[in-house]
């Protein structure tokens, strides 16, 4: 494919994008990292909120490694 190939072919497919989610997000990927933009500010407040939540919850040890996930699975499924 050459340059005006591919950027038909993505023109296209973001077309077809309904998911604002993945709108912001594919534009968030395009404007690459810049210095007046933090990522974090395309997010929804309630995205930035559940976001927070998560960091602190990771912060205070409220989480579950990957192997206790694993484990946790297996004990129910096998």
């Amino acid at each position: 494919m050459d340059t005006i190939e591919i950027k038909t072919d993505l023109h296209s497919r973001i077309d077809q994008i309904n998911d604002i989610r993945l709108l912001r997000a594919i534009r968030v990927l395009l404007m690459g990292k810049s210095e007046e933009t933090d990522w974090i500010d395309e997010l929804s407040k309630e995205e930035q909120d559940l976001l927070k939540q998560g960091m602190e919850e990771s912060d205070n040890g409220e989480f579950f490694s990957h192997n206790e996930i694993l484990n946790e699975i297996k004990e129910k499924y096998s």
